[in-house]
């Protein structure tokens, strides 16, 4: 037997250890599957290029739990260590960063993954436990070792009757993480961090039953067995071609990762590249909702399948935040600080890559079944509209794919509406505008003015459209949108004739006057239009500019300052070719004609779902009063 002293100067490694990384305490067990993980690959390479002259087999890892000896064993079959590996890796290698981990880490050690960066992955063990023994035997023809360490730079070091292949590795657990000798712990950890890793894991067993005999009796019970209880899967969809997945596939995978979520994705994309870098995974769209407080942190990062974290920001598009999934990627540097992450150029490369294979991806989907894409447009919208906002790369390709229904139904791609919408809905002045609709009931009254007059109107309903529509507009000329309730048809497309007005310029007037009176100045700028005979007398509308420099305010990331504070202020646009306009102007009793002009107010108010509460009470209480 040989003692000794751990090849590091500093002597109090393990309270630091422990001390630094104690809120990520339960990565030991990830670490130290990884590394039983690791030693098996590594056994699988050597037989197969012929350096390990042994049977590879079916190798798996276990995970035991010993309550009653406050132990818990992680025991492999992979390639084991002979004494001199032992006093190497363990002694010496492991060691080898030590102090500079101290020193330069010592205050952002909580990211999980320092510990392993630094060659420590199997000391991450002396943070939950007091004790550590390792019991392993190499594939050489060699004595088995034993190494034996209660968290002081002592350790002893003697042969072992060890026969099998493989690692055994003995945590003795401390009193303050006796949580770690529970099965529903480490079942948790186990299925957080091991669930794909590449090797069988098994924790305990299962009972199954077998299959009955074709001629067994009818009341008979099938004969139940026990199995290994493995809790892997160790070939995950992503680690797969897509040649070799089918759409319930991908379906099963995606129930495996978000066991609660009961509805099947839209669809998915198969990341996998292999230069400049390594990247697998596969990326689900989700339904949507029209809500952008969207939970985010679904999509998961693992490293060579072992998991990482589920905060994927800087690795993935922002956009595609709300996407879930999986990646997996060996070139991620993921014991760096967010910061250094954002800024290392291969993780921008991997976004960028990520990005583009999303954009091509939905091209080939509109392409192959646009159909089924249009059927599918308002559960994504939201994704692609942001992803046109915040990536360069993603809004360049988006016309390709990116559409903009009518309320009647109707797709188009932006070069599509610009070709169905000019001959029409071109002003005087050469701007097509488009016309839309953000609630469909609500500006019934508006969309139905517009289709008289042979318009075509968008359903424009995401809570990002303003700040959209307002990047549409800067990079393509000569084109505008508008809200359709944001002036009287007239005023919207502005042709080269004009109506004429059958008031006169004194009796319109005095009309204004009368409306200025008995109209809120507060709320409502009162304006004049000469309108078809057949329009509403009384309109009220929204200014573009002002509705939508609100908008954006509200939603964050453009509008002037303020602006979301700003008072809601109307126009109400009154049709002077109206009969109710003339009777207005005609009647001599002021008491009739405030009740009129309350009532036509009233009436353009519920078209524009304005007329609430108190207000609402008292205009069906006078109108009740008017047919009695």
């Amino acid at each position: 037997m040989s003692t000794g002293k751990i090849n590091v100067s500093v002597e109090n490694i393990f309270p630091l250890i422990k001390k630094f990384l104690y809120n990520d305490h339960e990565i030991f067990l990830r670490e130290l599957v990884s590394n039983a993980t690791d030693a098996t690959l590594k056994l699988k390479h050597l037989t197969s290029i012929g350096e390990a002259k042994v049977e590879y087999g079916n190798p798996i890892i276990e995970v035991k739990i010993d309550k009653e000896g406050k132990k818990l064993h992680i025991i492999d079959q992979g390639l084991g260590m002979t004494s001199d590996e032992v006093e190497k890796y363990i002694n010496q290698v492991a060691f080898s960063g030590a102090e500079e981990f101290l020193e330069k880490y010592k205050d952002s050690a909580k990211d999980s993954g320092i510990i392993g960066h630094f060659g420590l992955g199997f000391y991450s063990a002396f943070m939950v436990a007091e004790k550590v023994e390792i019991i392993t035997k190499s594939f050489k023809d060699e004595p088995a070792a034993h190494w034996t360490c209660d968290g002081s730079p002592e350790f002893t070091l003697e042969p072992s009757d060890k026969t099998s292949r493989g690692t055994e590795i003995i945590l003795h657990i401390a009193e303050d993480s006796l949580e770690f000798l529970e099965d529903y712990k480490i079942r948790e950890l186990l299925t957080k961090y091991n669930k794909f890793m590449p090797i069988p894991i098994k924790f305990g067993t299962r009972k199954e039953s077998l299959p009955l005999a074709e001629d067994a009796a009818e009341d008979a019970k099938p004969e139940q067995v026990e199995v290994d209880n493995i809790i892997n899967n160790p070939t995950p969809a992503w680690t797969k071609q897509p040649t070799d997945l089918s759409d319930e596939d991908y379906k099963s995978f995606y129930r495996e990762l978000y066991p609660m979520q009961f509805e099947d994705p839209l669809f998915n994309i198969h990341l996998n590249v292999d230069y400049p870098f390594n990247l697998t995974g596969i990326l689900y769209f989700p339904k949507m909702s029209a809500d952008l407080q969207i939970q985010k942190d679904k999509i998961q990062m693992y490293q060579n399948q072992v998991f990482v974290t589920d905060n994927v920001e800087g690795i993935v598009p922002e956009f595609l935040g709300m996407l879930k999934g999986v990646i997996d990627s060996p070139d991620i540097p993921l014991n760096v600080s967010r910061s250094g992450l954002q800024a290392d150029s291969n993780v921008k490369k991997i976004s960028n890559y990520i990005t583009r294979k999303v954009a091509d991806k939905l091209k080939g989907l509109f392409n192959e079944n646009r159909e089924d894409f249009e059927k599918k447009w308002n559960d994504i919208k939201i994704v692609l509209e942001y992803g046109m906002l915040s990536e360069p790369k993603f809004y360049e390709k988006s016309g390709d794919f990116v559409l903009y229904p009518t309320v009647d139904d109707k797709y188009y791609t932006l070069s599509e509406l610009k070709e169905a919408l000019t001959a029409n809905q071109t002003d005087k002045n050469g701007k097509l505008v488009v016309l839309y609709a953000s609630n469909k009931d609500a500006q019934h009254s508006y969309i139905a003015a517009a289709k008289d007059k042979g318009y075509e109107v968008l359903l424009l309903d995401s809570p990002i459209i303003s700040h959209l529509i307002q990047k549409l507009e800067s990079d393509n000329e000569n084109l505008t949108f508008v809200r359709v309730d944001g002036d009287s048809i007239e005023k919207l497309i502005q042709k080269e004739e004009t109506q004429i007005s059958k008031l006169s310029e004194d009796e319109q007037g005095n009309l204004k006057t009368v409306l200025e009176e008995i109209v809120p100045k507060t709320n409502y700028s009162v304006q004049l239009e000469p309108m078809d005979s057949t329009a509403a007398p009384f309109i009220i509308t929204q200014p573009e500019f002002m509705r939508r420099m609100k908008e954006m305010s509200q939603s964050g990331g453009g509008g002037m300052f303020g602006m979301g504070n700003f008072p809601e202020m109307y126009n109400l646009v009154v049709n002077t070719n109206s009969d109710l306009a003339t009777t207005i102007l005609n009647t001599s009793d002021k008491s009739v004609q405030e009740s009129l002009v309350k009532q036509a107010l009233d009436l353009a108010k519920i078209s524009q779902g304005l007329l609430k509460g108190e207000e609402l009470t008292a205009f069906v209480k006078r109108s009740f009063e008017l047919i009695k």
